[in-house]
């Protein structure tokens, strides 16, 4: 079965790519913010603690603390709790605590056991640090973290949601463009498969109405070769509709064959349309490569079409050139035709889109998803100038 469209693959996966290392570099950068945060907040606790040894060691010093908070460490932005030498929080408490919330209405049992519980977590997170006189521990320096490193904390889950509805957000962009797609390639394959079974059938009801008259055997026996080639051609679209999903048998054939049967099956109804478009093939004509008959018919036929739609004078021309582009069949379908801009050439391919009135932008789709899945080739807008014509080309790998 032929796989799905690569583009289509590739633009997910680099989406999803994209998503991961826009995650992952954030986390990364977050993560080392907050390693540098609690460096410099287990700096500022030391040094802390390193002032009040100092103040216990200068015996002219008074022993009021309240100015180290004040002044001299005034910078301090996290949590810290000053205990005595059993662990237990020096009161008065509003002296001895650094940037927490204190309820004053509450009893000082209550703010006691508040205090305790905190240095519980606060010594979970880090050790506390030790004021010491000689062999003497004077007092304990708790303290945790600051509320911005706890915010960065949260960063990266905030990173990893807003990654994963990104990547949900594109899922389900990608889901209903799919949709739409699908939906347009079936409605676009109901209205090809009416229009390439209508022409013959129209041509067969005729047939049987003009049998139906009084006639020579030999004027019947034309109709009848000219009704053979009808149902002819409503066997080769069977074909070419039942190859559709399923694998094709490909075999060495000449290129050259391919688009002489083609040019022969237009030849006999340009006429019809009241232009005069010569069909000319140029070119290396030994050069072949692996095809699938019916379904490479299909792919020069629908570039034929599209450069006879384009073609709005009365006279124009149609060029197929063969030529080896190193170890490549290069088919160059060229038109005199209005042309098309370059910047539609990515959109020319796509299910739907079309700039006829009366089409439903398939040709194209379906050719390159024959080319690409069937053949392994490229199909592409080669060259186009609005006024002056345009060419496709076909690469498929040379068979010796």
């Amino acid at each position: 079965m032929p796989s799905s469209n690569p583009s289509s693959v590739n633009l997910k996966a680099g989406l999803l790519v994209i998503a991961i290392l826009i995650a992952a570099g954030t986390l990364f950068y977050t993560q080392s913010i907050v390693r540098k945060l609690i460096v410099r907040e287990k700096h500022t606790a030391h040094l802390y603690a390193e002032s009040l040894q100092y103040l216990a060691s200068d015996e002219s010093t008074s022993q009021d603390y309240s100015f180290i908070f004040d002044d001299v460490l005034g910078s301090i932005d996290f949590p810290m709790i000053l205990t005595d030498r059993h662990n237990e929080p020096l009161q008065p408490y509003s002296r001895s605590i650094r940037n927490i919330n204190l309820d004053t209405t509450m009893s000082l049992e209550r703010q006691h056991k508040y205090l305790v519980g905190l240095i519980k977590e606060m010594d979970k997170e880090n050790r506390p640090i030790k004021v010491s006189l000689g062999n003497v521990v004077l007092n304990y320096v708790h303290y945790g973290e600051s509320g911005m490193v706890t915010q960065l904390r949260v960063v990266p889950y905030v990173e990893f949601g807003i990654a994963a509805l990104f990547i949900l957000i594109g899922y389900i962009a990608f889901s209903y463009l799919k949709r739409s797609e699908q939906s347009n390639i079936w409605v676009g394959m109901a209205r090809e498969t009416a229009h390439q079974l209508g022409t013959p059938l129209s041509s067969l009801m005729g047939w049987m109405e003009i049998l139906k008259s009084d006639m020579d055997v030999e004027r019947k026996n034309e109709i009848i070769g000219d009704m053979e080639q009808d149902i002819g051609r409503l066997n080769k679209v069977a074909m070419r509709f039942s190859k559709i999903g399923s694998l094709p048998e490909l075999r060495k054939m000449r290129a050259s064959d391919i688009v002489e049967n083609v040019f022969a099956y237009f030849g006999k109804r340009i006429p019809q349309t009241g232009k005069k478009v010569d069909l000319v093939l140029t070119g290396d004509r030994t050069l072949c490569a692996m095809f699938n008959a019916e379904l490479f018919e299909w792919v020069i036929e629908n570039l034929i079409k599209n450069a006879l739609d384009a073609i709005e004078d009365k006279n124009g021309k149609i060029v197929v050139n063969l030529s080896r582009d190193e170890q490549y069949l290069a088919i160059d379908v060229s038109d005199t035709g209005k042309g098309i801009d370059m910047k539609f050439r990515r959109d020319i391919f796509r299910p739907g889109y079309s700039t006829k009135k009366r089409g439903w932008g398939l040709g194209l789709s379906l050719a390159r998803r024959i080319i690409e899945s069937y053949h392994e080739g490229q199909i592409y807008l080669k060259d186009s100038k609005p006024g002056k014509g345009s060419t496709f080309r076909i690469r498929l790998k040379v068979v010796e």
